[in-house]
């Protein structure tokens, strides 16, 4: 259903397990299941601007953008961990997913997209006709 196009996802993984720390940062992390006839996808977007929040959808790739807020230049960090600027990324979606009918909404520093499974991706039952058999009079 989401094909992944990050051909370095699982070097960063083998990194993160042999040296303990990940290669690169995980800005927007995600999990995505199915759930009947939906597909939910959950990114972590805590402390961005929720009005910085866009999403597109051309063909069958959506892509997130959002925005943290930079740090006030007042402020005398002591330490400054949390990525800031603008953050985007891409969900490749399988051709059984209906991107004409993708719900999200953001919560709790959570960003949620439902994407429903197309009509004619789903299993469906098949009736078989059966001619009548034409009757004859049987003389005798």
């Amino acid at each position: 259903m989401l094909m992944r196009a990050d051909p370095f996802r699982d070097l960063d993984r083998w990194t993160q397990q042999v040296f303990g720390t990940a290669a690169r940062p995980a800005v927007m992390p995600m999990d995505a299941w199915r759930d009947g006839d939906e597909f939910l996808v959950e990114l972590d977007l805590p402390g961005i601007d929720p009005d910085s929040l866009d999403l597109d959808v051309e063909r069958n790739v959506v892509t997130v953008r959002a925005t943290r807020p930079e740090l006030d230049s007042d402020r005398s960090m002591i330490a400054a961990e949390r990525s800031r600027g603008v953050f985007s990324r891409q969900l490749f979606l399988g051709e059984s997913l209906d991107t004409e009918r993708i719900r999200a909404d953001y919560r709790d520093g959570v960003l949620r997209l439902v994407i429903p499974i197309a009509e004619q991706a789903k299993p469906r039952k098949i009736e078989v006709a059966r001619p009548e058999r034409e009757r004859q009079a049987i003389n005798a």
